[in-house]
């Protein structure tokens, strides 16, 4: 997320709390402003008032357009170079995805640190962490939000390292659950002509206090492995992601020696014209359990998601533009049944910048239909599904 920058702190405290129009400054210190938020009305005439089938592991997966709810993300910070030259910056974010606003960042992070590492940065505090993204099916297939430090771009020879130890957070409270995760990435690998190489590894452990909580998981641990490849694509993008984690799934923090998972995502985009652009997914995940529980509202369960989605996109002139996206989503659970589903959206734009594919902010006007058929559900009025909704909503990144 780009950062507001703003003059006075004055200017920006009656800028954002005021009349939200915020002051610009050129330069790379002083206050800012950020975040991410979407919010709006969302009238469901069906069964449902979103589309997904019973299981999906891979987020959205039959698609996010007129197909998610609201919420925000507000941060705060200020960047100050000091007297011995160290440049900081200091933060605090609020988050509000459900009845309450909590708590999800506060950081301070420093660079210019050691003279042989100028570009290096370490930090400390409670941040977002290793949370990559998808976007047309709005999954963070690496998460390990949390409290604790480490450092970012560390060159050797070209290439950048991170590593950080960060501990999951306790519920509402302040201090860790006892569960942690090593995260380090490995990144800038130029391939050429071809593009660029990143591998990321993380590992998961916990201290006596987890294992009072988890008696179940005494002295697991789990690991993830995954490379991504930036495919350099003429008018266009392409991102392959390959992960493996033993013991977990999205997160180490999460710790069963019997769970394993294995993906393969595909996401990229292609501007046809100036006025027609296209994003696509294609994504496999298989989620494995040596025990095979199969009590259907267990995320533990094994199974399978295939999904696919595509979001054409053209833009009439720089302020409209009229999305259509459609999405196919089935979860396999092997021996036990398949559960699918399908969706299809319509939205009509109005953009800030030219109305392409990343302008943000974006007010939408949609209309979304689909269907969910759940073979395996332990509820019987869920096994076949329909969504009727029209919607209104504002989505912004700043």
């Amino acid at each position: 997320m780009k950062a507001l920058k703003l003059l006075p702190i004055s200017a920006a405290v009656l800028a954002t709390l005021g009349s939200g129009i915020a002051i610009a400054n050129d330069s790379d210190e002083g206050f800012y402003f950020s975040g991410y938020a979407r919010y709006g009305a969302h009238f469901a005439a069906g069964d449902e008032a979103y589309v997904a089938p019973d299981g999906a592991l891979n987020g959205a997966s039959a698609g996010r357009l007129g197909n998610e709810s609201n919420g925000g993300e507000f941060q705060f910070g200020n960047k100050m170079t000091s007297d011995n030259g160290t440049n900081w910056d200091l933060a605090v974010m609020l988050e509000h995805w459900g009845d309450t606003v909590g708590l999800k960042k506060f950081y301070a992070k420093a660079n210019n640190v050691f003279e042989s590492q100028p570009g290096m940065t370490v930090w400390a505090g409670r941040d977002f962490h290793q949370r990559p993204q998808t976007g047309l099916n709005d999954y963070f297939w690496m998460t390990h939000d949390g409290q604790g430090g480490g450092f970012t771009d560390l060159q050797i020879g070209g290439i950048a390292f991170d590593a950080s130890v960060v501990g999951q957070v306790d519920g509402g409270g302040t201090g860790d659950n006892g569960n942690y995760a090593f995260t380090s990435k490995l990144h800038g690998i130029g391939l050429g002509d071809v593009g660029s190489l990143s591998f990321l590894f993380n590992y998961g452990f916990a201290s006596d206090a987890a294992d009072e909580d988890f008696e179940d998981y005494i002295g697991m641990t789990s690991y993830q492995l995954a490379a991504v490849m930036d495919f350099n694509h003429n008018g266009g993008w392409n991102q392959v992601i390959l992960r493996y984690t033993d013991g977990a799934q999205d997160s180490v923090f999460m710790r069963n020696d019997d769970i394993s998972t294995t993906m393969v995502h595909w996401e990229g985009g292609h501007n046809f014209t100036e006025q027609f652009e296209l994003g696509y997914v294609a994504a496999y995940q298989d989620l494995t359990n040596d025990q095979n529980v199969q009590v259907y509202d267990n995320t533990e369960a094994s199974r399978t998601n295939y999904n696919a989605i595509v979001r054409p996109m053209y833009s009439w002139n720089n302020i409209h533009s009229t999305w259509v996206e459609a999405g196919y989503s089935v979860v396999d659970y092997k021996d036990s049944g398949t559960n699918s589903a399908w969706k299809a959206t319509l939205s009509q734009n109005i953009s800030f910048g030219e109305a392409k594919s990343g302008d943000r902010p974006m007010l939408r006007f949609y209309a979304t239909v689909g269907d969910a058929t759940n073979e395996v559900t332990d509820l019987a009025d869920k096994t076949e599904l329909d969504t009727v909704s029209v919607g209104a909503m504002v989505e912004a990144w700043w």
